[in-house]
């Protein structure tokens, strides 16, 4: 489960964030590529937009699901 204590700083303010224990495996590009970013210098994935509509957030969720590590979080700060 992510913690949101380990939330990388490049993640935009909201519900949805990436925290450090990304892989860099790409799921979440690929699935919400719309809000799901990647750090090039880093070697991960941040939130950089925040999902506005209920079909957005439902993207954010199906990433969130589907990521081998678990390090998306909904329970950021909005």
């Amino acid at each position: 489960m992510a913690n949101k204590s380990d939330k990388w700083e490049q993640n935009v303010a909201g519900k949805f964030y990436v925290d450090q224990q990304c892989i860099d495996c790409d799921l979440c590009r690929e699935t919400a590529p719309n809000f799901f970013t990647r750090h090039d210098e880093g070697g991960y994935s941040y939130v950089f937009k925040q999902p506005t509509t209920e079909e957005e957030a439902a993207l954010c969720r199906e990433a969130l699901e589907g990521c081998p590590v678990e390090a998306i979080g909904e329970d950021g700060d909005s």
